[in-house]
């Protein structure tokens, strides 16, 4: 068992590392395409890259203590078998069925051969409820067959080749038995898939829903707090591409900032009719609430309130930096240590406040909108 163990959770432990990097494109992809972010399709999707890792994984895994695999084996050794069907006459050798004894069926179910043969056909079965996922029709049982030979065809190379020549010699089989029960899972997985689509939302019921989106014009909150955090990102880059061209001090980035924080949540959706670069990755724009069109009152309104909260930490982290820089007043020496508690003090209640507000924004399914949006009476708007 533990031979299963360690590759699973080396690919584990990858595919968190992935998912740490594809989390935010797939998040813009799968709302760029359904109009709201569906959990069930994210669900597939990235349990589809881990059983992916883990397959391979499995494969592959453990790798030789030593990269001459050459000296571990004997000279006539036989790296691979083309004949199909041998393990028919592995699981009877091993395991001999007497018929007229059915206790002799257990001993060969329990048996190596025909666990390996079980865990061969197992291996690839997720491949094709995956493909009639993604496919749908019945009709597409062939890419079922095509994906399950091709995936173990890779599977084989990679053994054969000792993973890619980085061995001098193969450290597994080629086993032509074991692309045929690759693939043959592989279209059993695909049959039988119907049986656990069933726990899911069909994609015709997500293309409703997009449809349903799109004509009520609904915007949820969570693409509205992560086209935020991609006008963050935007701020962040043109505030450092700025402080090239300014002296490098406190008070110089924060003044580069504070431009790059005008340009990104005021002038540039003043200029675009209500688009800031995360709300135009994710295809909406803020309006006013009564008109339904952007003012430049109301988007100044919304930068103003974005600004403030930043520019208080800002200002905290100033004073915090004076009190106990090298040129500081004498007089503020003695109170130095209440001077840290209390800057430190407002700086976690301001993140602190921000935080638990974002919270049950997201959580009060829809009923609440985020602070700024009420200072400045926007919504987001598909139209």
């Amino acid at each position: 068992m533990s031979s299963y163990v360690f590759p699973v959770q080396t690919a584990f432990l990858i595919f968190v590392v992935a998912a740490m990097f594809l989390l935010v494109p797939w998040l813009i992809y799968g709302y760029r395409k359904d109009g709201f972010f569906s959990w069930s399709r994210f669900g597939i999707s990235f349990s589809f890259i881990f059983y992916i890792l883990a397959a391979y994984c499995l494969v592959i895994l453990p790798f030789p203590t030593t990269r001459d695999t050459c000296a571990q084996q004997a000279a006539d050794t036989i790296y691979y078998n083309l004949v199909p069907f041998t393990f028919v006459k592995d699981i009877m050798k091993e395991t001999p069925i007497v018929w007229t004894q059915p206790s002799s069926y257990l001993s060969m179910i329990q048996g190596r051969a025909f666990l390996q043969v079980l865990f061969n056909v197992l291996l690839l079965m997720p491949l094709g409820v995956y493909i009639r996922y993604f496919f749908q029709k019945r009709s597409f049982w062939k890419y079922a067959l095509l994906g399950g030979f091709g995936l173990s065809l890779f599977f084989e190379i990679t053994q054969i080749t000792g993973f890619y020549g980085y061995y001098n010699c193969p450290y597994r089989l080629f086993d032509v038995d074991d692309l045929l029960l690759n693939t043959s899972g592989a279209v059993i997985g695909f049959f039988t898939a119907p049986i656990l689509l069933a726990l899911f939302p069909s994609r015709a019921s997500i293309q409703a829903k997009s449809e349903q989106l799109v004509e009520q014009n609904r915007v949820y909150t969570m693409p509205q707090l992560l086209a935020l955090i991609i006008d963050g990102v935007v701020v962040v880059f043109l505030s450092n591409l700025i402080s090239i061209f300014t002296a490098s001090d406190v008070i110089s980035d924060a003044l580069s900032t504070s431009i790059a924080m005008v340009i990104v949540l005021f002038f540039i959706p003043w200029v675009r009719n209500g688009i800031t670069p995360g709300s135009a990755i994710l295809r909406f724009r803020y309006v006013n609430r009564q008109t339904g069109t952007p003012t430049s009152e109301s988007l100044f309104k919304r930068f103003a309130a974005l600004y403030v909260p930043w520019l208080l930490v800002t200002i905290i982290r100033l004073v915090n930096d004076y009190a106990f820089s090298g040129h500081q007043d004498v007089m503020l020496q003695p109170y130095q240590m209440w001077i840290s508690l209390g800057t430190f003090g407002i700086y976690m209640l301001v993140y602190a406040v921000l935080f638990v507000h974002v919270l049950i924004v997201l959580f009060s399914r829809e009923k609440r909108s985020f602070y700024f949006d009420e200072v400045s009476r926007t919504r987001a708007s598909r139209k």
